[in-house]
């Protein structure tokens, strides 16, 4: 190679190095000059970044508050159905101990009276056995209807399948033992027979 062939190569390596450093200083003040302007952005974006987080433990405790709320209004309605529940069956142990009581009456009114004394005896029991009904009356008592009834299997239990060729198949023949409800609920179903 000549000398000038070597100096072109020198100048042109001059020229490269000197654009590379000028791209260097542009670099470095572009770079710079978004530094500023991610300082002041930086500040805003974090206003922002906490006006964010703000609003969303304020939504946060806004929804927690109407769930807390909600779950108040629900312990409240169910507090105050227990308690219509209570109010309404508040009779029904008593009156369940009282139902073989009630059987007892009504198996020695079935006692025929040969005397004037036993017939007086049944008629006192007959009064007692009156009276204790209204009381329990009073409080929602009520005898279960079967004898003739379509079988229920909700207020009916059947003890006995018996064949009635003059009746419809599922219709109770003969009641064995009353049952009772206390307003909507069953105390005791009724025992009965059914038809086949």
């Amino acid at each position: 190679m000549t000398e000038t062939t070597e100096n072109k190569d020198l100048v042109q390596e001059e020229k490269e190095v000197q654009a590379e450093n000028v791209v260097e200083v542009e670099e470095t003040e572009v770079k710079e000059e978004v530094k500023g302007q991610e300082a002041e952005l930086t500040i805003e974006e974090q206003y922002e970044a906490k006006l964010a987080e703000l609003q969303a433990k304020l939504n946060d405790e806004e929804n927690r508050h109407l769930r807390l709320r909600a779950d108040f209004d629900n312990i409240r309605r169910r507090n105050q159905l227990d308690r219509e529940a209570a109010d309404k069956y508040r009779a029904q142990s008593l009156l369940s101990d009282l139902l073989p009581v009630i059987d007892n009456f009504e198996r020695a009114l079935q006692v025929e009276a040969t005397s004037e004394e036993t017939a007086s005896i049944v008629k006192g029991i007959e009064m007692v056995y009156r009276s204790l009904l209204e009381a329990t009356e009073k409080e929602g008592l009520q005898i279960i209807k079967a004898e003739g009834e379509q079988f229920d299997p909700n207020v009916h239990q059947a003890v006995m399948q018996e064949q009635d060729s003059e009746k419809e198949t599922g219709v109770v023949l003969r009641e064995l033992q009353k049952g009772y409800m206390l307003k909507d609920r069953v105390l005791r179903p009724t025992m009965v027979s059914v038809n086949e």
